[in-house]
């Protein structure tokens, strides 16, 4: 043999092993009789825009800027908790009912300030017409204008001192009508959401800026999701989160700058886009750890197909269209799986008509007519 021959033969041998059956051999000739036998199952091809990226599991969490915590304006002892852990409230809502000592000092003062401000009022319009009428000097009324005005910004105040230790304007404004000092504090809620955890028990006594309430605005809830190391370079802002089982989306805003390096994975933040109830109750729940799907947009051609329709051999992946002779196959790349279904892409226009169960019976009759060749 010389050298010709055998590169020749040398190449022809390369060729064979490396290339799948499909090159001997590309059409499984079967009647109809047999492709019922077989138990075949004909499907179509379901063009798709979306291919599914990973799967990862997830955090449910509340956004910074929609979690409160109540707490107590003034020191004292708690009288009645008017809220229970998942209740609805709204903006304003009394939560507690202190009985306060230090709010009777200071409701004293405010009244004594107002009773200043009052007297100073009488002597600021009495020297104002004595200046018209030319019975006192400029330097009187100035002094005395001076003095109401002090008298005023003292009364603002003590003002907003009651009303940062929880006091409502119009209890404000009943206080200085009636002059009537109550211990009794209201603690109200600043903003309408859900109880979250109640940290305080009645009759209890507690400090200034002690913690009541943990209430949160469910109206806007994150996911956290933990995205391995080596699979940063796929994921990118803006693609979408589906949370297995619900109809719920959600779409990535953020990536985190670090790996964690406990579990070597990357933060994504992903913002819920969708958020739909059955019943009274959300699907889903801050705290709850879910498992989710990222997936994005292709322009490319792809299409979906049940995972039984899919044949693999020698690390290639078949489909086994239908023809008039039977099946023929047809190499394809598995480019994302979701569920019982996967992506796939190649050389096909989206009219054929596939085998989506019986693959294996294909697969098998596929092979025995290569090993024959």
């Amino acid at each position: 043999m010389n050298l010709y021959q055998f590169l020749l033969l040398s190449s022809f041998t390369a060729a064979t092993l490396l290339c799948p059956p499909v090159c001997a051999e590309n059409t499984i000739k079967l009647s109809q009789d047999n492709v019922n036998n077989l138990g075949i199952t004909l499907g179509k091809l379901e063009s798709v825009k979306q291919i599914p990226v990973l799967t990862a599991p997830a955090k449910v969490v509340v956004p910074p800027t929609n979690e409160y915590v109540v707490s107590a304006s003034q020191a004292g002892v708690i009288i009645t908790l008017k809220a229970a852990v998942g209740d609805n409230i709204k903006k304003g809502e009394v939560l507690v009912q202190l009985n306060s000592p230090d709010l009777l000092s200071m409701q004293r003062l405010y009244l004594k300030s107002l009773s200043d401000m009052q007297l100073g009022a009488l002597a600021y319009e009495r020297d104002k017409k004595l200046l018209g009428d030319g019975v006192i000097a400029e330097r009187r009324w100035q002094e005395t204008r001076s003095q109401y005005n002090a008298f005023v910004y003292d009364v603002n105040e003590r003002k907003q001192l009651l009303n940062i230790a929880g006091m409502t304007l119009p209890e404000i404004e009943s206080l200085g009508q009636t002059h009537q000092l109550s211990s009794q504090l209201n603690v109200h809620s600043p903003i309408s959401g859900v109880v979250m955890e109640r940290i305080a028990i009645a009759g209890a006594r507690v400090d200034m800026l002690a913690p009541l309430y943990r209430i949160a605005n469910l109206s806007e809830l994150w996911l956290e999701i933990n995205i391995p190391q080596e699979r940063i370079g796929s994921i990118k802002v803006g693609d979408q989160v589906l949370i297995d089982n619900t109809p719920i989306s959600a779409k990535i805003t953020l990536l985190g700058q670090s790996v964690n390096p406990e579990n070597q994975t990357l933060l994504a933040r992903a913002i819920i886009v969708t958020q739909q109830a059955l019943g009274s109750q959300s699907v889903v729940r801050p705290g709850q750890t879910i498992n989710t799907q990222i997936v994005q947009t292709t322009k490319n051609v792809a299409f979906k197909v049940p995972n039984t329709a899919i044949a693999q051999n020698e690390g290639h992946y078949f489909i086994f269209i239908r023809n008039p002779d039977g099946f023929k196959v047809s190499p394809v790349t598995v480019i994302g799986k979701q569920g019982n279904e996967s992506i796939i892409s190649g050389d096909l226009t989206g009219d054929e008509a596939i085998a989506s169960k019986g693959a294996v019976a294909l697969k098998a009759n596929w092979l025995s007519l290569g090993s024959a060749e």
